[in-house]
């Protein structure tokens, strides 16, 4: 009657093995770290592996190990303070051509890793992870803005036939039009009235001579700019943490132009910097066939054309006028390009960004174009013993090819140094171009917001609630106590293993999801050895009272679990940050309490009672 058939056996003991070796890598815990990785310029060697490690043992910096991978190269520390002094030697050592970033890394062995066993993440409220204050500079948004008007007023300025000679951006600010005779000056200004409802137009005062026009953007139209530009760069960091594939980032306003992002658990510090921190875009220019670059580079730059560089070094004359920007693009995926091998990056634009590539190209067939790779960065150097900001915007030509024919919706990049490149501008790209620069103003690796005393309170109530459980259970059901506290402590461990192998950010409320996991874990037992009591009660032999107590039971114990499981998985929709960390641990724990109350503790009983002739049943 109370006998399993040995694949049952088989079974649990292959999902307790599975779940221990899981969960082992979470008794190992992290070392503190730095992770060093190369910008586009550099690469990380074994040549920068003996330099780091001359710079450390000349300032006498102690490392436990260090180990170069294929992009990068991580050093471990004893503590964070030694791992502090070194992130200066390393900074100062290296130069500005590597990313140097503060890690927690895991001291898990070779042997789990090569099973693939990983610790589980654990939130910023308790220990790990990278916090970055960013700040969007809503100077250049305006300036973007402006920059956009022109385009539009030379186009509509030129479809209505009214001559013009320059438009250009103001010193005190706004725009300033200047026309050939004060008719068309009249005529341009009716224009804009007319066509361009956010943009106050005036003659200016001190007009001398020239007819001229000043175009000022409306205020109400700037302050909702600015809140545009904050709300879609948050939208673009968004895209970029789940490119990174983050669990329960925090991406949040500080302010009017600061960003807040948590990356709780981030194993890879530097890549998470090098991504969000980049503010990378592209702009598609034609090459200035007409003038040598020699002029520009003698101070006499065209009209109307700027200079630029390739990253052969090589200057390259563009012209002004932006034919298309990274705005445009909706997708963007790395690959080779078929004829050369060379690693590329496949764009595809929006139906307005495909019109005006496709009007651009058809009549510079045979021309070059130009693709310019933008990045805004912000150093902060020591000088005078303080800290000062250094803002650098990088302006490189990554490529510029004849026009073979006219382009449209689809057309692909080449000319990029790596595949690595290739897979980081893709993703760039593909996350949404920032509507502004934006800088880290902040960066950290945090311990626990909370306090160290949070953590420890938080292991100390499992641990209180778990051993309160198992001396209530022993005593109480004796036998039957001891098997339900076998199953409630694989219950534990179960529960570890799939937040790891899940790669779950454990955080406070997380915790707390586990308290209660262990009080719910119990009950379905309590449930089974009641019932196993009122069999006996009835008059039922020991064997009947056993079998009954399982069967009848299990509605009871489903039904329970089942409307608990679905109050959890409405948390984990609708909640957010910390209420879907308790939401994710409460969900897990009632899958695997199912498991460990009712089946393993079940083939427990089997083994010990199952083939007795049993006069008396002690429970």
């Amino acid at each position: 009657m109370n006998r399993y058939p040995l694949w049952k056996y088989i079974l649990i003991v292959l999902l307790i093995g599975i779940g221990v070796i899981y969960a082992l890598p979470n008794l190992y815990g992290k070392d503190p770290a730095l992770q060093i990785s190369a910008t586009r310029s550099a690469e990380v060697s074994e040549l920068t592996e003996f330099q780091v490690s001359n710079a450390l043992e000349e300032a006498g910096i102690k490392y436990k190990t260090m180990d170069l991978g294929v992009e990068s190269l991580t050093i471990r520390f004893d503590n964070e303070e030694v791992q502090l002094k070194a992130q200066s030697v390393v900074k100062e050592s290296l130069g500005r051509s590597y990313v140097v970033a503060l890690n927690l890394a895991p001291s898990t062995p070779e042997w789990l890793r090569g099973l693939g066993a990983e610790p589980m993440f654990l939130g910023l409220d308790l220990r790990g992870g990278v916090h970055f204050l960013m700040e969007v500079d809503m100077e250049a948004a305006i300036a973007k803005a402006e920059e956009r008007y022109i385009s539009d007023l030379r186009s509509d300025l030129r479809e209505n036939k009214i001559r013009y000679k320059t438009i250009t951006n103001a010193k005190e600010g706004g725009l300033l039009l200047r026309f050939r005779d004060a008719n068309e000056r009249d005529n341009g200004q009716q224009l804009i009235k007319d066509n361009f409802a956010d943009l106050n137009v005036a003659v200016p005062d001190n007009e001398s001579g020239e007819p001229q026009l000043t175009a000022t953007i409306k205020e109400e139209v700037l302050v909702e700019t600015q809140r545009l530009a904050l709300q879609q760069n948050i939208t673009t960091l968004r895209k970029r943490v789940n490119e990174l594939g983050v669990a329960e980032p925090v991406i949040q306003q500080q302010g009017l132009n600061r960003i807040v992002v948590q990356l709780p658990g981030v194993q890879d510090t530097a890549r998470a910097k090098e991504i969000l921190g980049a503010t990378a875009t592209l702009e598609f220019r034609l090459v200035d066939e007409k003038h040598s670059p020699q002029d520009a580079l003698d101070g006499r730059v065209p009209a109307g054309s700027k200079l630029y560089y390739e990253r052969t070094g090589q200057p390259i004359l563009l012209k002004k006028q932006i034919l298309l920007t990274g705005d445009a693009i909706i997708n963007a995926a790395s690959g080779f390009d078929s004829l050369s091998g060379s690693p590329n990056v496949s764009i595809t634009l929006d139906g307005k960004g495909a019109k005006r590539m496709s009007h651009g190209t058809r009549d510079n067939v045979g021309k070059r174009l130009a693709v310019v790779f933008i990045e805004n960065k912000v150093e902060y150097v020591e000088e005078n013993g303080e800290l000062v900001e250094k803002k650098e915007t990088i302006e490189e030509v990554i490529n510029a090819a004849t026009i073979r024919e006219q382009l449209s919706k689809r057309f692909q990049i080449t000319g990029l140094d790596s595949t690595q490149e290739a897979r980081t501008l893709a993703l760039l790209l593909r996350a949404g171009a920032l509507a502004a620069p934006i800088y880290i103003v902040e960066e950290r690796t945090v311990g626990p917001s909370l306090g160290q005393d949070n953590i420890d309170q938080g292991f100390d109530s499992v641990l209180i609630g778990f051993i309160l459980v198992l001396l209530f259970m022993a005593v109480y059901y004796k036998v039957f106590g001891l098997v339900a506290n076998v199953a409630l402590a694989l219950n534990l461990v179960l529960i570890v293993a799939m937040l790891s192998i899940l790669q779950a950010t454990l955080t406070l409320p997380g915790i707390a999801g586990i308290v209660l996991t262990v009080g719910m874990a119990v009950d379905a037992n309590v449930l089974i050895f009641e019932r196993i009591r009122e069999e006996i009660r009835n008059g039922n032999s020991p064997q009947a009272s056993i079998y009954s107590g399982y069967e009848k039971a299990f509605s009871t114990i489903a039904d329970a679990n089942i409307t608990t499981l679905i109050a959890a998985l409405v948390l984990f929709s609708f909640g957010t940050g910390p209420i879907k960390g308790f939401a994710v641990t409460l969900s897990l724990g009632i899958i695997s309490s199912m498991f460990t109350a009712i089946m393993v503790s079940r083939g427990l009983v089997n083994l010990i009672y199952g083939n007795r002739r049993l006069q008396k049943l002690t429970i």
